[in-house]
């Protein structure tokens, strides 16, 4: 037997079960891999307790729970060639990352998706990058970011934000990051120039840059967006993750499966280089999973949460 999260019915962290199941093995075509990391995203709890949502992702219930995971093969079945036993890996599992072992085919089908993990790089940051750096790679190709941009990121400290605005100013740009006054030199840490989300934000940005704002990426909900808008940005230059398929003012709507995967290898070669750090806001064994999904579900957590197994 192995343990893994499941839930029954749709619902909030209440209704997330850490059972015994049985082990899953790996059948032609396929890897098994033992688990020791899962991170959480957004999406998660969303799907476990949105049945459209849910239906969105091709998830039904029963069903297991989380997608980013860490780990390392040990079974690799007939042709599932590039990997071995022993293999340190990291990647994507829709329903199924916060287990003791998890099944991929190989190539992972969409949205799966399997990587070798750089030496150097450990299981709980490995685990926090497919969803949150893909994502916010995503959000700034959308806008063709470049140097010398000042763009306004909204949702600056969350896991998404935490990428975003590094990988912005890796690539030239200033950045103008939305948050809570509370975390406002965690964001300075980054790199980032805070600027409190709410009412009057565009009249703060203004103060803040004077010559203007060039772009924008709204990392939750619309505020940032209208805002931007508000400001002149023009909207094919202002993206968001979070706002459905039709956005306010035909901003452009983006999600890291439209990133292409060497985005992975840029984030990881960046991190292993120091330019690029990944704050984990806090870590959980898998038998407090409400815990961490409740936290996470809040979004008061600077940066990523991280379950052990």
């Amino acid at each position: 037997m192995s343990r893994a999260i499941v839930y029954q019915t749709f619902g909030g962290p209440e209704v997330l079960e850490l059972r015994d199941v049985s082990q899953p093995h790996a059948g032609p075509g396929e890897v098994r891999v033992r688990v020791t990391a899962a991170s959480l995203n957004p999406m998660d709890w969303v799907i476990s307790s949105t049945p459209a949502a849910a239906a969105a992702f091709g998830v039904t219930v029963p069903a297991g729970f989380g997608y980013d995971f860490a780990g390392v093969i040990d079974e690799v079945g007939a042709g599932a060639d590039g990997f071995a036993a022993g293999d340190r890996v990291y990647g994507g599992a829709m329903a199924k990352a916060a287990a003791d072992f998890l099944v991929v085919k190989i190539p992972a089908p969409a949205p799966d998706v399997l990587f070798h993990t750089p030496d150097g790089i450990g299981d709980e940051v490995a685990a926090t990058i497919p969803v949150a750096g893909l994502t916010a790679a995503a959000a700034l190709e959308a806008i063709g970011l470049r140097a010398g941009d000042t763009i306004l990121v909204g949702g600056a400290a969350g896991g998404v934000g935490v990428f975003a605005v590094q990988l912005a100013k890796l690539a030239g740009a200033r950045v103008i990051g939305t948050a809570s006054e509370r975390t406002f030199e965690f964001l300075r840490q980054l790199g980032a120039e805070p600027v409190a989300y709410g009412p009057g934000l565009a009249d703060r940005v203004r103060t803040l840059a004077p010559d203007g704002v060039t772009a924008a990426t709204d990392l939750f909900g619309t505020e940032t967006a209208e805002t931007a808008l508000a400001l002149g940005i023009p909207p094919e230059r202002i993206s968001t993750i979070a706002a459905g398929p039709n956005p306010p003012g035909g901003v452009r709507a983006t999600g890291g499966s439209e990133a292409g995967p060497a985005n992975l290898e840029r984030i990881t070669d960046a991190i292993l280089a120091g330019r690029i750090a990944v704050p984990i806001a806090a870590t959980f064994p898998i038998e407090q999973i409400r815990d961490a999904v409740a936290l996470q579900a809040g979004r008061h957590a600077h940066g990523k949460i991280v379950i052990r197994l």
